[in-house]
């Protein structure tokens, strides 16, 4: 005669439990990357997340205690959509001339493709929490920190250097001379560029 063990429709139970929480947490990052996108952080409200995700504000502050945990989750999923450029994929590139000329290339290939939510985030930057503010500040430092590595100048000409470096790889400079300005993102780069070399001389 067979015999079949039945499983218990606890853990079964619990399987479904913590796959339907993982949705609905999934629901909420992508709502609030939407809502982002669309109104910037600042006008963001957890009502507003909770009803673009079809759930009660109580089950937001369930998934997300404080708005950092929420950033920090709502930035991974963007990220991870929209890669920023890896500081460390110029590092082999000995010409520190050369590796700006790349560097500067990749970010604005990224600005193209992030505007909108680079646009809002940085309008409403001081609502942004402490800690996601500075993780975002942290990597233009990081940025300009590698594209200075190498360079030959010292003294003056080489803080001319770097804040042209520092100016070239901000958003708010690719902005202006791509939409206020006209420029393609290429001739925007070519004339960063220019500034860069005519600094360090």
């Amino acid at each position: 005669m067979c015999s079949a063990k039945m499983e218990s429709p606890r853990p079964y139970r619990k399987r479904m439990r913590a796959l339907t929480e993982a949705e609905t947490r999934q629901r909420i990052v992508e709502a609030t990357v939407e809502l982002h996108e669309t109104l910037g952080p600042a006008k963001t409200t957890i009502k507003a997340i909770a009803e673009r995700a079809g759930v009660q504000r109580a089950t937001v502050y369930n998934h997300f205690p404080d708005l950092q945990v929420l950033f920090e989750a709502c930035n991974a999923h963007y990220y991870e959509r929209h890669p920023m450029p890896d500081p460390t994929s110029w590092i082999g590139i000995a010409s520190p001339n050369e590796r700006f000329r790349v560097a500067v290339r990749d970010l604005y290939r990224w600005y193209e493709e992030t505007e909108t939510m680079l646009s809002l985030g940085i309008r409403d930057i001081d609502a942004v929490p402490p800690a996601a503010r500075e993780a975002f500040f942290g990597y233009f430092r990081h940025v300009a920190r590698s594209l200075m590595t190498g360079r030959r100048e010292r003294g003056r000409a080489r803080v001319r250097a770097a804040a042209a470096v520092g100016h070239a790889i901000s958003f708010v400079t690719w902005h202006s001379l791509v939409r206020d300005g006209s420029l393609t993102s290429e001739e925007a780069a070519d004339l960063m560029e220019a500034m860069v070399g005519a600094a360090a001389g």
